[in-house]
This record gives C-alpha cells, sequence and structure tokens, in this order.
C-alpha cells in the first residue's frame, strides 16, 4: 500500500464545470469525492489499488478546505508542486502515488520514486 497524494488544482482544473467561480468549494467537492473511498473503510482506486492515506494538497483560495476522516487536506504554503514534491520525498520509503497531469510535477517526483497517474483515475470526466 502507498500513499495517495492529490494536485487539487490539477485534478479540479481537468474539468471545464466552472471550478473557476468558486475554487474553495471545487476543492471540498474533490476532497469529498476522495473521501468516500476511505482508505480505512477499505477504499481503492481502480489503476492504484489500495492506499493508506489520502493527501489532497490545496492551494490559492481553496487553502481553508479542510480535512475529513479519510482524506488529510495540505495546504501549500506557497507552491502548490513545490508541497508535492516535498511530500512525494518525504514518503519516498513508504511509496506514494501523485495525481497530476502536469507533466513537470511528474519528473520532479519520480525523481523521489512516486508512480503518477492522471486527474481521470480519481475524478472521471462527468
Amino acid at each position: 500500500m502507498s500513499v495517495l497524494i492529490v494536485d487539487a488544482a490539477n485534478v479540479v482544473g481537468s474539468v471545464p464545470d466552472g471550478w473557476w467561480r468558486d475554487r474553495r468549494g471545487a476543492a471540498e467537492r474533490l476532497r469529498d469525492r476522495l473521501a468516500e473511498r476511505d482508505p480505512a473503510a477499505g477504499g481503492e482506486f481502480e489503476g492504484i489499488g489500495a492506499v493508506e492515506e489520502i493527501v489532497l494538497v490545496v492551494e490559492g483560495a481553496a487553502r481553508s478546505v479542510e480535512s475529513v476522516p479519510g482524506v488529510r487536506v495540505d495546504p501549500a504554503p506557497g507552491s502548490g508542486d513545490d508541497r508535492i514534491v516535498e511530500l512525494a520525498a518525504a514518503y519516498a520509503e513508504r511509496g506514494c502515488v501523485v495525481v497530476t497531469a502536469d507533466r513537470e510535477l511528474r519528473e520532479r517526483v519520480r525523481a523521489y520514486g512516486a508512480r503518477c497517474v492522471g486527474p481521470r483515475t480519481v475524478r472521471p470526466a462527468d
């Protein structure tokens, strides 16, 4: 099992559903969708399998989003990408999967052994 690190801005921005009008609300909806797959309840993601922890990295207007059971929200003090890289380095021993479509970020986290998957893994197109 591994840690699932989700790039909230990238995943939310992957579907043009008006998220830009309420970034905080969009991040909360993503958090709640992730919580439905709570690892403590045996939740799994297709193509990833079981994870032991879900970390949702938020930035900007979404920094005030709070954690819920099953999803730890990590508000990036600066760049969300930089925070995700820090987390990938911290979880290198345990293993992690990063959810993002950002090519540069993917390269950065792979340097720490992270596996990467796209946003549709956790947020299918509506």
